[in-house]
């Protein structure tokens, strides 16, 4: 099997078990792939990219239902051939065969892949291959510890155009956001200890819900799974950097709760140290111009508490307007409900206030 940028699939053989199990010997491989995983399907492929040369990794179907037309997919390649659009390549190929009924492939409708929730190079690469995030499987991954792990379901049908999956929130340009003061960067893996520390604030819990400080267990899923939220288009979670000192000062969410109506709201907490300096107002100046060039949102909404003065004023400087009261709409301690102050910021309504020199636009 040949694809235009030069990868191709053949089968593989025992003289490629070295090659393909070098391949996902290191650290990505070890963490997701299974033991055992070499070539243990009878439809394996090595991956041969350059025009030559030895298999850089593998693409294997397996758990055939032919009664159901479906099977899974799975696919690694070595770290050499990262980040290059090989996999892509390679699963776009294999997929194809099967869905075209290639000799010797049984030809089904279905096809699936299982990858961890904190994997987002295998969900990018599931993305452009037109594979479409569908659900979670629970305690559907063998780990090295013994256990299973939950995973995502992608899927793609034989009907299905095979075109890239469009995102509802797609990357930050250059991969991040500045204005020169404050700088957002992606929630990420490294970011562990910080988040920890910040959600630890008294205050911060206060405001959070529910109003408990996270578990370390939910702090390592909310770091480590910070990526493939984004991906789905379900939140993007962003550290708030001091610029001038390169510190991590807070962050801020933005959740796309509801892409139908073109709503996603934003949430932000701060460490005490970095407050009083209007890092928040742009961050949140940031977080909207993005939102409204880069992605369908139309309204952006905020709330607070009542008595959050210094919240609602961060909200009023950024652009949002007061627009709603809504008793007895959050949890709080001890079984008790607050009211919420809700704020409203439309995409029309910051392009004037920046056309007008209103708010200055962060660039």
């Amino acid at each position: 099997m040949d694809q235009d940028n030069g990868v191709r699939l053949r089968a593989a053989g025992t003289s490629d078990e070295a090659a393909l199990a070098a391949a996902r010997d290191d650290q990505l491989g070890r963490r997701f792939l299974p033991s055992g995983t070499t070539a243990s399907s009878a439809y394996s492929y090595a991956i041969i990219a350059g025009g030559g040369g030895g298999p850089v990794g593998a693409v294997e179907l397996d758990h055939l239902q032919p009664d159901l037309g479906s099977g899974q997919v799975r696919f690694w390649v070595g770290p050499q051939a990262r980040r290059r659009g090989i996999a892509t390549a390679a699963l776009r190929a294999l997929s194809e065969e099967i869905f075209a009924g290639a000799p010797g492939i049984p030809r089904l409708h279905r096809l699936e892949l299982l990858i961890h929730q904190d994997n987002p190079v295998a969900q990018r690469v599931a993305l452009a291959a037109g594979y479409v995030r569908e659900g979670e499987r629970r305690g559907a991954w063998p780990n090295p510890a013994g256990g299973h792990d939950d995973v995502l379901v992608y899927s793609r049908l034989a009907g299905d155009s095979g075109e890239p999956v469009e995102r509802l929130l797609p990357d930050l340009p250059g991969g991040e956001l500045s204005d020169g003061v404050v700088t957002l960067r992606p929630l990420g893996e490294g970011d562990v200890g910080f988040y920890a520390t910040l959600h630890s604030e008294p205050d911060v819990v206060a405001t959070s819900v529910p109003p408990v400080p996270p578990d370390p267990a939910e702090v390592h899923r909310r770091c480590f799974w910070a990526a493939s939220h984004w991906l789905a288009g379900h939140r993007a979670d962003l550290v708030v950097v001091d610029a001038a000192s390169g510190a991590a000062a807070g962050q801020i969410s933005l959740y796309y709760q509801e892409p139908r109506t073109a709503q996603a709201m934003i949430g932000y907490s701060m460490l005490p140290e970095f407050r009083g300096r209007g890092l928040v107002t742009r961050a949140a100046k940031l977080v909207a111009l993005w939102a409204f060039a880069e992605t369908g949102i139309a309204r952006l909404i905020a709330g607070t508490l009542p008595d959050n003065v210094g919240s609602q004023r961060v909200l009023e400087k950024a652009g949002f307007r007061r627009e709603a009261y809504l008793r007895s709409r959050l949890p709080g301690m001890a079984g008790t409900r607050h009211d919420d102050v809700q704020f409203v910021l439309f995409a029309e309504d910051l392009l004037r206030q920046v056309s007008g020199g209103e708010l200055t636009q962060p660039g």
